[in-house]
């Protein structure tokens, strides 16, 4: 009889493991999933942002462009034409990260990174374990509790 029960125990106890794995399986497929769309999220702000700032920057380049152009025509200096040189450097980057392809050059040299300097981005103290967490929990409450004493 026991024996009976015992078998029926293991089953159950087998049915509900598969079922916890299963669980947490698809709880970590969730996560993952929430994870990308908010990093999407974050990159389309990222791009909406540059090419904001592009529009703000344009207007800004093509007035000092027309006025600096100006004044060296009426004065006859060719050296107040020299503040748009940095400045089309900057407006370029700016059509670049709204408009162009340096998000993809960006990736790529991330991915080149990660696949050959990866010591670069370890973290100092390596990486944080349960412990070191813990140790930092208590040492925290520990002075919590004795501030509010």
């Amino acid at each position: 009889m026991g024996f009976l029960m015992s078998k029926s125990m293991d089953a159950s106890l087998q049915k509900q493991q598969e079922f916890m794995l299963h669980n947490s399986r698809l709880q970590m497929e969730r996560q993952i999933l929430m994870q990308n769309q908010m990093r999407e999220r974050q990159m389309a702000m990222q791009v909406a942002w540059s090419r904001e700032v592009l529009k703000y920057f344009g207007s800004f380049f093509a007035v000092a462009a027309v006025g600096l152009t100006a004044g060296a025509i009426k004065r006859k200096k060719a050296g107040m034409l020299a503040p748009i040189v940095p400045l089309s450097f900057i407006l370029a980057y700016q059509m670049d990260s709204a408009y162009g392809t340096l998000i993809y050059r960006m990736r790529g040299e991330a991915e080149n990174i990660m696949a050959s300097e990866h010591d670069r981005l370890d973290l100092p103290l390596g990486t944080p374990t349960f412990e070191s967490i813990e140790k930092a929990r208590r040492a925290k409450s520990g002075l919590i509790s004795l501030l509010e004493k």
